[in-house]
């Protein structure tokens, strides 16, 4: 971390404030220093435009909480990258609700290489792996570095791939990066992290939470220049990954399959909508080379986070069930759940037992 920037425990303490969002710590950066703010009252606190909950929030930090996450990244050999720090991915800025912070471990110049994520079914067919492993193993030969999350079938594959010809990997977890998930894949984290990136946004020791795995999606693809999908069903988790590309106006690649095998049909479904059918790796790097200028399909225009979001709309102050959400904003389940993840991360909806809650306040 940049010392420059700010003691690791203040970065902490924000990262750890309930309700504090990554746009509210931004705008207060432009008129003032951030570990400044430990040293002002509530009411201060508030004219510069905190709620009062988030100036009660920060002014209540348990320090003593702070202290064991410092000694938790310093006995890992923990890097941690704060959103402020010179060593921030540019790309990953620019997504929505960016995380404030990165732990890492490993070759943290890595996260500044050129990226293609590799992404598809935990239980893809023996071709689907083939196919994963030989494209990462040519993209690394190409000097990309392959993206994935490290979960078993395609994305483990992909990860295999990119060792195997000395090449370079990033995993980006659900975990904390000092967590083995899944076991089986121990040695192979070992790898990644003797010649590659683990990186992951959740504090030391967060254990596998289902809950976390979509969220770490939007890193993946935030990271990359593009998303190759190899095997998935309609209905994954390989597609929110696909969604967040999408509205990063990033590249998305898929590869074919038989039409009889139910894991094409995604990557059927996705060329129909106007990915890239890729057949080989030479058909990425034509497209990565000008990823930002090209126009080939219609990417979706990111929804708008404010008053005209109808899933937002669709919520209210009082408990909102997923189907009820559906039913009034109208939207394909697949799309209100990605939506739903933004909103979440945005602190403008929380997440209770039987459904959603809108915030009154944003962070």
């Amino acid at each position: 971390m940049d010392q420059s920037s700010g003691k690791l425990a203040h970065w902490l303490a924000f990262y750890m404030c309930k309700g504090l969002g990554i746009k509210t710590l931004l705008a207060l950066s432009q008129t003032h220093s951030l570990v400044s703010l430990f040293d002002l009252s509530s009411n201060e606190l508030q004219q510069l435009g905190l709620t009062a909950n988030q100036a009660s929030n920060l002014l209540g930090t348990n320090w003593q909480q702070v202290d064991y996450y410092q000694q938790q990244i310093m006995q890992n050999n923990i890097t941690v990258i704060c959103f402020f720090d010179a060593l921030y991915p540019t790309d990953l800025k620019q997504i929505a609700s960016a995380p404030l912070l990165l732990f890492c471990k490993g070759d943290t110049s890595l996260l500044s290489s050129p990226q293609i994520a590799i992404v598809g079914s935990r239980n893809a067919t023996p071709t689907g792996l083939e196919i994963a492993s030989e494209f990462a193993y040519q993209l690394t030969l190409a000097g990309i570095t392959v993206t994935s999350g490290m979960a078993r079938g395609i994305d483990g594959a992909a990860h295999k791939g990119a060792l195997a010809g000395s090449g370079k990997t990033i995993a980006v977890l659900g975990t904390g990066v000092d967590i083995y998930y899944p076991k089986r894949h121990k040695l192979l984290t070992d790898q990644v992290l003797e010649h590659g990136l683990l990186i992951s946004e959740f504090l030391p020791g967060t254990a596998a939470n289902a809950h976390n795995f979509p969220r770490r999606n939007r890193i993946i693809s935030g990271l990359s220049l593009g998303v190759l999908i190899v095997e998935a069903e309609i209905k994954s988790g390989s597609l929110i990954t696909v969604r967040y590309a999408l509205e990063q106006n990033k590249e998305v690649f898929a590869v074919p399959g038989s039409i009889k095998n139910p894991l094409a049909q995604a990557s059927h479904f996705l060329i129909k909508q106007g990915a890239k059918l890729v057949e080989n790796v030479t058909d990425i790097l034509d497209e990565v080379s000008f990823s930002y200028q090209s126009g080939l399909y219609n990417k979706d225009e990111p929804v708008n986070e404010e008053s005209d979001c109808e899933v937002l709309n669709s919520i209210g102050f009082e408990v909102t069930s997923v189907d009820d959400i559906v039913r009034r904003a109208q939207w394909p389940i697949d799309k209100v759940l990605a939506r739903l993840l933004d909103l979440e991360l945005d602190d403008q909806i929380e997440r209770v037992l039987d459904g959603y809650i809108k915030l009154s306040t944003r962070g």
